[in-house]
């Protein structure tokens, strides 16, 4: 393994972290200290609803407390807003971006009406409408102030680059299909970049060499590879690990309640004791 390798633990402050976050967190740190190579936070707060700025200190309270030491600063992303709206318009002037001014409810309507649609790995695939519209039609309801998103044309995408391959640790070089999300959002009124635009930004300007995260994540790494390639951003290599599990055989997450690093430091845990009970748990 080269001396080269740079991984990164980028959660999102919702919430206190749990113990799922930790397994994550200790999987990229020992792959970055086994090679000798650099572990890097990156706090992903782009999702104004669902963030809250004061989670972003305990979760790096709660990894200095569990000797989870990382390198350099930490990267927030609210803070660099500018830089992911440059890479849509970029994408935007290639004439791989258009506006989608379906809402949640007509897009369900659509696909209702036309009996299913095929799903992706985010749900059900976008039908397309506003692909069909023309530049003058959306130059008029844009001028009208009707609120849209920003989808990637895949098929034009997927024109530029061309087939592509990524490498997952483990398993060697493997075809990618992005096509497999359809027109995915890269952008919205709410959000101003989606988590896929700005992680696969922010690992390339990082200089991430091994991206490492969970395996109910990993469909997504054939989308960020398309970005990568529309870019010409740096190809990282790929290991996902397995979901850490509670007692009832199901994946452990805040919303079923598992239990976080703050509940356990509060009722008396060690450190060591944490890492230990996470490292040990079942995996699926």
């Amino acid at each position: 393994m080269p001396n080269s390798v740079t991984t990164r633990f980028a959660p999102s402050p919702t919430g206190y972290l749990h113990v799922g976050h930790i397994q994550a967190a200790a999987f990229a740190r020992d792959a970055a200290r086994a090679a000798g190579g650099r572990f890097l936070l990156r706090i992903e707060d782009i999702d104004p609803v669902r963030c809250r700025p004061q989670y972003t200190p305990a979760i790096e309270e709660d990894l200095r407390w569990l000797g989870l030491e990382w390198d350099g600063p930490v990267r927030v992303q609210s803070a660099h807003l500018e830089e992911y709206r440059a890479v849509l318009e970029e994408l935007a002037g290639r004439g791989l971006l258009y506006p989608c001014f379906c809402t949640r409810a007509e897009i369900a309507r659509e696909i209702a009406a036309s009996g299913g649609a095929p799903h992706g790995p985010d749900g059900p695939l976008y039908p397309g409408t506003c692909r069909r519209l023309s530049p003058t039609e959306r130059e008029a309801r844009i001028a009208a102030g009707d609120a849209y998103a920003l989808r990637l044309d895949m098929g034009a995408a997927c024109a530029c680059t061309g087939p592509l391959t990524r490498h997952e640790r483990g398993k060697g070089r493997l075809a990618c299909h992005p096509e497999a999300f359809g027109d995915v959002v890269l952008a919205r009124k709410d959000i101003p970049a989606s988590y896929h635009l700005c992680v696969t930004h922010d690992d390339a300007l990082q200089s991430v060499t091994l991206v490492t995260r969970a395996v109910d994540l990993e469909p997504a790494a054939d989308l960020h590879r398309l970005l990568q390639a529309l870019m010409n951003w740096p190809e990282p290599d790929y290991a996902h690990h397995p979901l850490l599990l509670g007692p009832d055989g199901k994946r452990l997450a805040k919303r079923d309640g598992a239990a976080t690093i703050r509940q356990m430091r509060e009722a008396g845990e060690t450190p060591e004791a944490v890492l230990a009970r996470v490292l040990a748990r079942p995996v699926s």
